[in-house]
């Protein structure tokens, strides 16, 4: 329903519009969208690009911008970006900044994408020294979820995804962790089962839209939706963005944070290990790889989220609250890290 979703949205017949993707989302769903766009009036281009962190790029990017050139993309056309966070971080980046800024329309087709990476208007590339420290705010015109599009996700992406969705539980929606502690499986589209999923998928779209809508430019509130990236983001940044998924990453850094709250008595032990068990249910990891814990700590002071020099934290206080805080100290950082090592 792309096209008709487009219409409907006010776009008229012949717009121009270049859909970004990748090799394997484009093979299963590409040309059911491209036909969907024609159908509609539009006229449609496409860009196949690699996903992944590896290729989340300045150089990747600049291929748009060609693509974008080539199908001589005007202020009134549009980007539409199908496939997961990397593929809708790059497009929207490249929305944002051709010809000073067109619209852009995300299709994602992985649960984390779904629920957190295309909603919100973040986009942008990794660099060299950290993981997308070349971005900008730019809201897409749509989002379009089709939940049935999991069914060829990579278990192992699906999992990831889940770790998203942990996080709004805990850091604000109390009721939809009880409801994933309630869960016999959480690993699987499968095991979730369409009925949870759906909640899932609209309960975690509504606790992003609802932050970012109250702090669109992250000077506040949003912030707390970094819960678990802070670590998480070093962790990818040490290891090359080629070892954990990106929600891989983003649990480590929910249980470094866990561990570390309940040490500085900002919540209860037992909140802890019931954060935990949710992320195992999910089959995600729990221990942390054998970094040096220095060398992670070395690497946090280049966290886009640094103010005044100070690593900001996101830090629970009990389920479905949490609090921004600089005051934890390196030397607490590299004993959760230790601690979760053994």
């Amino acid at each position: 329903q792309v096209g008709e979703e487009l219409r409907r949205l006010g776009y008229g017949a012949g717009l121009k519009v270049l859909v970004v993707s990748n090799p394997v989302i484009f093979h299963h769903y590409g040309p059911h969208v491209m036909e969907a766009l024609r159908t509609a009036g539009f006229s449609a281009s496409s860009l196949v690009v690699e996903a992944g962190e590896t290729h989340k790029t300045p150089a990747t990017v600049a291929r748009i911008y060609d693509a974008c050139w080539r199908e001589r993309l005007e202020r009134g056309s549009l980007i539409l970006a199908l496939g997961g966070g990397v593929v809708g971080d790059m497009a929207g980046f490249a929305a944002a900044t051709w010809l000073r800024g067109i619209a852009v329309v995300q299709v994602p087709t992985t649960l984390l994408a779904m629920v957190d990476a295309a909603i919100g208007g973040k986009a942008g590339v990794n660099h060299p020294g950290g993981k997308n420290l070349v971005g900008a705010f730019h809201q897409p015109r749509l989002v379009l979820v089709d939940p049935q599009v999991l069914s060829t996700l990579p278990e192992r992406e699906f999992q990831a995804g889940m770790a998203e969705v942990v996080k709004y539980g805990v850091i604000g929606d109390v009721d939809l962790f009880t409801r994933l502690e309630q869960a016999q499986d959480l690993s699987s589209a499968t095991g979730v089962g369409p009925t949870l999923l759906i909640e899932v998928l609209c309960r975690s779209a509504a606790a992003k839209a609802a932050v970012v809508a109250a702090d669109e430019h992250e000077s506040g509130r949003r912030a707390i939706l970094n819960y678990g990236h802070t670590l998480g983001h070093a962790l990818e940044t040490l290891t090359g963005y080629n070892t954990y998924l990106h929600g891989e990453a983003v649990a480590l850094g929910m249980q470094a944070m866990g561990w570390i709250a309940s040490r500085e008595g900002h919540w209860q032990e037992a909140e802890h290990q019931r954060q935990a068990r949710v992320l195992a249910k999910a089959g995600l990891p729990l221990r942390w790889p054998p970094l040096d814990a220095d060398t992670v700590v070395a690497c946090l002071g280049s966290d886009k989220k640094v103010c005044h020099g100070r690593v900001r934290f996101v830090v629970p206080r009990a389920l479905g609250h949490v609090e921004i805080r600089d005051d934890i100290s390196a030397k607490r950082v590299g004993q959760a890290l230790r601690a979760l090592q053994e």
